[in-house]
């Protein structure tokens, strides 16, 4: 996805008179509008997910599809349009379908013609239907691309949701490194220079598997989950210092990395401050903010001798732990007796 421009070729090639105007929804963070809003080109998604094109307008510009939600037009085959978004990507499924097979030739057309009028952005069908070419005539007529899905209704509304979750998803560039370490995705942060791509290295030596290096792209596909990727050009590359750039696929074997991961914990890598107290004991449970979201989070000094890699895979696995309501500093201060100590 990229961030959205004003649908010039969308105003262009239907009437202004007889499509209303798309009403976007602004995705938010604490409530207050995004920067930006993402859009995904529908030639990709027809791509990506296997759609067959039934009829596609001829245009010079991209289709843009900046709506994560589907439509289902039911009522608007009805006529009742109150609620109908345009910009959304419409689906019609066997129960529409079976409703549009039971009218008369002239009601099909009149149903039709009010929904294709309204310029969704696409409508994608998932069962066969014997008035294709009265379809086609309409779609062509409002130039609407008009798709065809392999999948039943079910499976491919699904697999598009999580599609355009995906590519219209918030996100922001982090400076790090991704590892998958125990299956849990692991986001190492911190300034140039303090060791996060050499500490990587022994990670994947370690069996370990790298996602992103350097630049990390994190976007937040829902209300609980960030997804993170590296950025296409740099897919799978290291830079080491005194080594160069290093290709870890090629190096350590196509099971050494991974396209994406869930961002599930942050380690924050800082140089050694004899004057900063650093948490010895574990009993408060850090966090750091990502794209409005409360991620689980530790910070590990760097200094000479400590071996990194072994004290990330312990943290990872403490994190997990806890996730499952096992707390081991708590357990030692109870044993202790000092359970005042922490409530």
């Amino acid at each position: 996805g990229v961030p959205a421009e004003p649908e010039r070729g969308c105003a262009r090639r239907r009437p202004a008179e007889s499509c209303p105007a798309d009403h976007l929804e602004n995705l938010t963070k604490g409530g207050k509008p995004m920067s930006h809003k993402y859009t995904v080109p529908l030639k990709k998604l027809i791509r990506d997910l296997d759609l067959k094109i039934v009829y596609y307008p001829q245009t010079d510009e991209e289709i843009l599809v900046s709506h994560a939600e589907l439509m289902r037009p039911g009522l608007a085959f009805t006529g009742f349009f109150e609620g109908f978004v345009p910009a959304r990507i419409n689906m019609i499924g066997r129960t529409e379908l079976a409703y549009l097979e039971t009218l008369s030739q002239e009601e099909l057309r009149r149903s039709l013609e009010e929904f294709l009028s309204r310029c969704p952005k696409a409508v994608i069908t998932t069962q066969e239907y014997s008035f294709r070419s009265l379809f086609m005539e309409l779609a062509e007529k409002y130039s609407v691309p008009l798709l065809q899905s392999p999948e039943n209704t079910s499976h491919m509304a699904a697999q598009l949701n999580a599609k355009l979750s995906l590519e219209l998803a918030p996100r922001t560039t982090v400076h790090g490194v991704l590892m998958e370490i125990y299956g849990e995705g692991v986001l190492l942060t911190g300034d140039s220079g303090v060791g996060k791509s050499e500490t990587a290295l022994e990670l994947l030596k370690r069996g370990h598997r790298l996602i992103a290096d350097d630049a990390v792209e994190v976007r937040r596909v829902s209300n609980t989950t960030l997804v993170g990727s590296a950025p296409d050009n740099i897919r799978h590359y290291m830079e080491l210092r005194g080594v160069g750039i290093i290709n870890v696929s090629r190096l350590f074997g196509g099971g050494s990395v991974k396209n994406t991961a869930n961002v599930n914990f942050v380690i924050q890598l800082e140089p050694y401050d004899r004057n900063k107290v650093y948490d010895r004991i574990g009993l408060e449970e850090e966090t750091t903010d990502v794209l409005g979201m409360r991620v689980p989070a530790a910070t590990i000094p760097v200094q000479t001798g400590r071996n990194l890699a072994v004290i990330i895979e312990v943290a990872t696995m403490n994190y997990r732990q806890r996730a499952m309501g096992n707390n081991s500093a708590r357990e030692l201060m109870e044993h202790l007796g000092l359970t005042e100590d922490i409530e």
